[in-house]
């Protein structure tokens, strides 16, 4: 198991020593800095779990230090320390994140304490994250088809090890849920499993994203974790070029990463030097098309899934309702089905969903998709259903950044969080 390291960021010398000396002899990774421009520096370079952090510093003080680590997504624990400790003080930090607050001339034994805490509160986090993470992924591998049981054990193997690996696939497959498995059964599970929508990014948004513009990139970011570059064959030509040397990197010469790409089926649209390090392991995700004995299974999943979220009673299938459906050609894929099954919760007015409620290409009458409004008892409770759904599909893409969130729905992030509040919906962390 790892070291677990710990920043200390104080401006004077001997309380550096002092803290240096003590937690190696507990067993930490220990890095000390004098200010926090260079805390937010050696931020840029590794990754640390937790922070011992002097309020009052030369420049930006330590408060200011955790708000810029907190906008940068940083979720290393931080203790403040202060020899002009007071109740004010103390509760702004732990508003601001802060995990605790000690006070100067510090007792090592209080100090190790504290620290031991926000590292036990750390790991549990993470391990809630995991199990989390663990439920979204239900229903990415589920089925009894041969394609997927194929699926499952090319994961396993990939999972095993820490190569690069090349997720070929249509859009809608499920490409990074395979990316996201593969992270959490190795041993990097416990770290970040950071992901770059390379598709949404111009080019001068995705240099910044990968790269750094004054704050950390995401290769920073995805020190001892994995970094998924989804649609890798859509970033810009040149940028694939200057990812190419990172991957090729040593862990002692740069940072620790493990790299998983996705691709569409054919992956020649990827530079080839680029492609030629991350090609080391391929996987095809089957398309649904491909599958069609995993679709009632998957489409009963969703259903029972999509009921708890809003709140609704789960609708059944008729078994004409999923033999339609395991005859339709999906070319959406796992995606379509899935917003399928939501569209039929939201607006099939009897209990169990019959053949003539689908689509028309599905063979249904397509009317339910005309009567969307017989579907709520008001006006009122289907904006709130519409509202939290588009909510949350935000929070989903902007992977529970509530600024990115609040722009792509455009609203104020002050706003946005009020909404949440009203709607119950929880805030990320």
């Amino acid at each position: 198991m790892d070291k677990e390291r710990i920043l200390v960021v104080d401006d004077e010398p001997g309380v550096r020593s002092a803290l240096r000396a003590i937690l190696r002899d507990e067993g930490y990774s220990v890095v000390t800095v004098a200010s926090g421009e260079e805390a937010i520096e050696a931020f840029g370079t590794e990754a640390f779990d937790a922070v011992l952090l002097d309020v009052w510093l030369p420049g930006i003080d330590g408060l200011e230090t955790l708000v810029r680590l907190r906008e940068q997504r940083h979720d290393a624990e931080v203790v403040l320390i202060s020899g002009h400790g007071n109740i004010e003080t103390a509760v702004r930090a732990t508003k601001l994140g802060a995990f605790d607050f000690v006070e100067k001339p510090l007792s090592l034994e209080k100090t190790l304490l504290v620290l031991r805490n926000a590292l036990r509160q750390r790991r549990l986090e993470q391990r809630n994250r995991r199990l989390l993470e663990q439920l979204v992924l239900e229903t990415d591998l589920l089925g009894v088809s041969p394609a997927i049981a194929q699926l499952r054990a090319e994961v396993a193997a990939a999972a095993a090890v820490d190569s690069p690996v090349l997720v070929c696939g249509e859009r809608g497959t499920g490409r990074e849920n395979v990316a996201r498995r593969i992270h959490s059964g190795g041993r990097r599970a416990g770290e970040a499993f950071v992901h770059v929508p390379c598709a949404a990014l111009d080019v001068a948004a995705a240099a910044d994203a990968l790269f750094g513009a004054g704050t950390p990139g995401r290769i920073a970011l995805a020190h001892r974790g994995t970094l998924f570059l989804e649609d890798a064959d859509r970033l810009e030509p040149r940028l694939q070029a200057r990812l190419a040397p990172r991957i090729e990197v040593r862990p002692e010469a740069g940072p620790d990463i493990r790299w998983i790409a996705s691709t569409s089926p054919d992956p020649t649209g990827i530079e080839p030097s680029l492609r030629e390090c991350l090609d080391v392991i391929r996987i095809r995700v089957p398309g649904l098309r491909d599958r069609r004995e995993d679709i009632p299974l998957l489409a009963e999943r969703f259903m029972r899934g999509l009921a708890r979220e809003y709140g609704r009673p789960e609708k059944r299938f008729a078994p004409a309702c999923l033999a339609a459906l395991t005859r339709g050609n999906w070319p959406g894929n796992v995606r379509e089905l899935r917003n399928l099954v939501e569209r039929l919760l939201l607006v099939s007015p009897a209990d169990t969903v019959e053949a003539s409620d689908l689509p028309g290409e599905l063979g249904g009458s397509g009317e339910l998709a005309e009567d969307l409004y017989r579907a709520f008892d008001s006006l009122e409770e289907g904006l709130r259903v519409f509202e939290r759904h588009a909510i949350r599909r935000a929070l989903l893409e902007a992977q529970g950044d509530l600024k990115a969130a609040a722009k792509r729905l455009r609203v104020e992030t002050p706003d946005l969080v009020r909404r949440m509040d009203a709607l119950g919906i929880a805030r990320p962390q």
